[in-house]
């Protein structure tokens, strides 16, 4: 469920419309790993391992991940609606082409995260660090990624609409071909753009981000700085 207004701030860009989860009373899951175009309702994972588990184009919806490992774990495709992951962690979990709509994703510790070509949808990244977060021709609308440290992440030919920064770290960020709609950068807490800042059109930065990011738009130009 996800908030029914949006409001525009003075600079006209909208904000994102947050999820509103409220998961309904869950059963434990207790059966051994996933299963591919499994179909998972109301249900609790609580420290599961599913390392290396196979839920391709499994569908969970009402159900939340509790520091859940996901090393590996075979999710593309799958989609997630009105969940909330808390603690999961692992490398190499693949989420290629999965939909994600309504989701909280809270203190997750994740590196190597395949999210191309996924859809995300209300989604809330909340804490934690992610490396090498891979969101290549993503389409991501109405996402906020809050007070977490995302180190090299790449939105290479995404598309971002209505999304926020907030608080978080942006290590290396590759915005290379992404096209932007009201994406709001101003309370990045550290912006480090490796390549695409010519993709920024569509995006909100603050004087002080502009300052900074100045020898990455000379350079884009093709102006030389010189004392």
């Amino acid at each position: 469920m996800a908030t029914s207004g949006r409001k525009k701030g003075t600079t006209g860009v909208t904000a994102a419309r947050r999820p509103e989860v409220r998961l309904p009373p869950l059963v434990p899951w207790d059966g051994d790993g996933l299963e591919p175009d499994g179909d998972y309702d109301g249900v609790r994972f609580d420290g599961t391992d599913l390392t290396d588990a196979s839920g391709r184009g499994a569908r969970f919806m009402d159900c939340a991940l509790d520091g859940c490992a996901l090393d590996r774990a075979e999710l593309a495709r799958a989609r997630f609606i009105d969940a909330v992951l808390t603690g999961v962690r692992g490398v190499g979990t693949d989420l290629a082409e999965a939909s994600l709509r309504d989701v909280e994703v809270v203190d997750a510790r994740l590196g190597g995260v395949q999210l191309h070509g996924a859809v995300l949808e209300r989604v809330v990244v909340r804490g934690g660090k992610i490396d090498y977060l891979n969101l290549r021709k993503a389409r991501l609308k109405d996402v906020v990624f809050e007070g977490c440290v995302l180190s090299e992440p790449d939105f290479g030919d995404a598309h971002l609409v209505r999304v926020e920064f907030r608080d978080c770290v942006l290590k290396r960020a590759d915005f290379s071909s992404a096209r932007m709609e009201s994406v709001d950068l101003r309370a990045v807490a550290e912006l480090d753009i490796a390549r695409g800042v010519d993709r920024l059109a569509g995006a909100v930065i603050s004087p002080v981000q502009l300052m900074e990011l100045a020898p990455a738009f000379a350079a884009q130009i093709g102006v030389r700085v010189e004392a």
